[in-house]
Parts: structure tokens; sequence; C-alpha cells
């Protein structure tokens, strides 16, 4: 019998067969189920928080309050999130309260999208801010990083009395975990600031990686802005692979953000034997799949446990293309060769929005072939891009066995970057 392997993709799923005498070892997050009741848990985690008082007593009627929210590139349940925070602050009259979406340096997100990620009711009820980080005269400056980076934050957040941060926590492939200062740096910040912070040498630092926060100074600095603004409340939650909230984290920012790290590190870590010859991954499903620039987190999961001159082979929907939007697409395609783009971006004084992605992109080439399975890309597209196409996964790994040998070592990521998988040293 064929082994049969589902990964995440997109909405639906996709299911791929390899065959049974195939030395294939499969790699996924501890599974925790989802909260028997979310609403219940959210509301707890709301009224007994971790250092610090229930969040209802630090908040006065006539304060401005800002909520930050994730936008469309991430999975978090603010349609569940924010009511409950609402329902915390009823004694805040309405006018008083808007949301943020922490864009960062992504697209805006579309009205349908707003109302998928949030239902209309809180669309058609509270005011709604989208942070552009392109429009300097939305900005305010907040004076330097202890490394000299100039803080930039959007103007009418950083006016609200309060301040309270929601997300989701996962591992994050060069800030350590997702959620707590991130929602501010880069969520709400512009564009010179998130460059700044994500420069050549921010992630050629061996500590700029997966699973880990102090000692990562791309990490300790998203911190530091962070506070800088001093948030009143953080909301965080963990998700398994169905989107199911498995556990909640509430409170002080540090707090709350470290002991929701320390939860999800002990599902999604993962020990392997040994490196791969070839390794298979995604980019966690939807919506993390939406575009290739996102899909650099599943392939940067893979190079962690993919031997020197091995081949990794991401699934990814790319419903969202390269994008258009962005300077992703753009600095892949003015490049020849991965090496050629790594010294590009690895210049002095070059600075460019989304040369982070590629940068990370092509120091994995460096270490192996990268093939992409998507159904929204053309071949044209992907070799653009400096990636090799796989029409079929099965036909794919066929092919690289031919290069490999029939003992050829296989290891799949069917969740993508929702598991770290590590080599004991």
């Amino acid at each position: 019998m064929p082994m049969k392997i589902q990964l995440a993709y997109g909405k639906t799923g996709l299911a791929i067969e390899l065959p049974d005498h195939l030395d294939v070892t499969v790699v996924e997050p501890k599974f925790v189920p989802g909260l028997s009741n979310p609403a219940r848990a959210l509301r707890a985690a709301l009224q007994s928080p971790l250092k610090s008082p229930p969040l209802r007593n630090l908040v006065k009627p006539t304060d401005t309050v800002g909520i930050v929210f994730c936008d469309i590139t991430r999975p978090a349940p603010s349609h569940l999130m924010i009511p409950a925070l609402l329902e915390e602050l009823r004694h805040v009259p309405g006018q008083n309260i808007t949301l943020f979406n922490a864009t960062g340096t992504h697209r805006p997100n579309t009205g349908a999208e707003l109302r998928a990620m949030l239902g209309d009711e809180l669309v058609d009820t509270y005011r709604l801010v989208q942070n552009d980080a392109f429009d300097p005269s939305s900005q305010v400056h907040l004076g330097t990083t202890s490394r000299g980076n100039d803080i930039w934050l959007n103007r009418e957040f950083v006016a609200c009395n309060k301040k309270i941060l929601t997300g989701f926590i996962e591992p994050h492939f060069f800030a350590g975990f997702s959620g707590g200062g991130k929602i501010v740096m880069p969520g709400m910040a512009g564009q010179q600031t998130v460059l700044r912070n994500h420069d050549a040498t921010m992630l050629k630092d061996v500590n700029t990686t997966w699973g880990v926060t102090w000692g990562n100074p791309l990490w300790e600095e998203v911190q530091e802005v962070a506070l800088k603004v001093n948030p009143t409340f953080i909301l965080h939650v963990s998700l398994n692979k169905d989107k199911k909230i498995t556990n909640v984290f509430a409170g002080n920012l540090e707090t709350a953000h470290a002991a929701g790290c320390a939860f999800v590190n002990k599902t999604a870590m993962a020990l392997v034997p040994h490196p791969f010859d070839i390794v298979i991954t995604t980019n966690s499903g939807y919506p993390l799949d939406l575009n290739l620039y996102q899909a650099v987190k599943g392939m940067s999961a893979a190079g962690r446990v993919v031997k020197k001159g091995g081949s990794i082979i991401v699934a990814a929907d790319c419903w969202d293309g390269i994008p258009d939007h962005g300077l992703y697409g753009q600095l892949l395609r003015q490049a020849s060769s991965p090496q050629e783009l790594l010294a590009t971006i690895s210049a002095p004084g070059f600075l460019q929005q989304d040369q982070w992605q590629a940068q990370i992109q092509a120091q994995i080439q460096l270490k192996a072939d990268v093939y992409l399975h998507t159904s929204n890309l053309t071949d044209a597209q992907i070799e653009a891009a400096l990636l090799k196409p796989s029409h079929s996964i099965e036909a794919t790994v066929a092919e690289l066995l031919k290069k490999y040998g029939p003992n050829a070592s296989i290891c799949g990521l069917p969740e993508g970057p929702q598991t770290i998988p590590y080599l004991q040293k």
C-alpha cells in the first residue's frame, strides 16, 4: 500500500501518495485539541490575566482605546477575540474605540476580507483604520531604538490612551515567534522602521531564526519598539492545524507572550534523527499560503533539516500570486541566480522593501534546490522567481530518486512552519 500524506494546502488540502518502500519520515506538531468553549476561555483569561489587573479595571469610560488585529495573512480568530474584548469594555462608548489592522508593509485588506476576518457587525459598528506603512503623514516619530533605528509608528494608534494587542502565536522564521510586539512593529510601523529592522545584517545573525526571542537582535528590537508605546494589555491565542484555539494568553505583554511562546514551543519543536535528501513542505494552508512571499516560511522550515545539495518541494496555493504588490517579485526577477540575489541584498547601503524574504529564500537555495507545486502560478512565473516547477509532487520525487538513489531519505512537513524540525547538536 502506498504511503498517503495529507498536506495543508489552500482551503481543501492536498493528498499525495508515495511508494511504501521509501524511507519517509513525517514530522508534524503535537496535536492539541481545540478548547471545548473558546468564548468562555477568552472571557476567563481577560478576567484573570497574567501579571495584570483584569482588562475592565484598566480602562476608563473616557479613555480612547485602540485594538490592534492581524491582517489577512494570519489566521488569528479576530472574530472571536475582539467581541470578547468589547464585552469587557462595554462601559466604554463605541465612538472611543478604534480597530487597527496591522498590515505592516503588506497590502491593505479588501472590504470583503475585513468582513471575513471580523464579521459584518464589527465592520459596520466600529471605526476601522488600516496601517499604511508607505504614508509618512500617517506616522509619528518616537525617537530611536538602542540600535539606532528611527521609530515611526501609526499616529492614530500612538494617540490612543489604551492600546490592546491581539494576535496568535506560532513559530516564526526570523522573529522566533509571531505575536507579541510584532503586532506593533512591523504591524503598525512605517516602512523605514521595518526596513532597518529587517535588513541584511539582522537576518545574517545566527540567532535571527525560528524559536529564539531573547538573544535574537531582530526580536529584541521589535520588543523594544512595542514597549515604547506602553501597551495596556494583550490577548493572544495558540491554534492547532484545524485553526481551533488551543490556549489563551492574556495580560502583560512580556509575561503573556512569553507564556504563549513556551506553550507553542512544546508542541512545535520536533527533533529529527538526521538531515534528509528530500524535504516536502507546505505553508500551512489557507490563509498562510496565499502567495509565494509567505511560502518562504515553509521553505525555511524545510531548510533546517535538508542535506547540503538536497532538494525541497514546497506545496503552496498562492491564490494571491507572487504577489504583485511589494518588491519581493521584482527582486527575484532582477537576479539570474540565488548567488546574485544574495550579493545584491548584502551590498553596503542596500535597503528595499521585502528584501528579507528574498534574502532568506536565497540563503536556502545556496543549500538546496527548491521546487514549487502550486495551482496559481505559471512555470514562467516560478522560474522567474528562481524556483523549479513541480506539476506533481509524486512525479518530482520520482525524478529526484534518480539523483539521490532509491534509498534516499525523505522528510514530510505536512503543516509546514507550524513545525520547527531540528537536528540534535
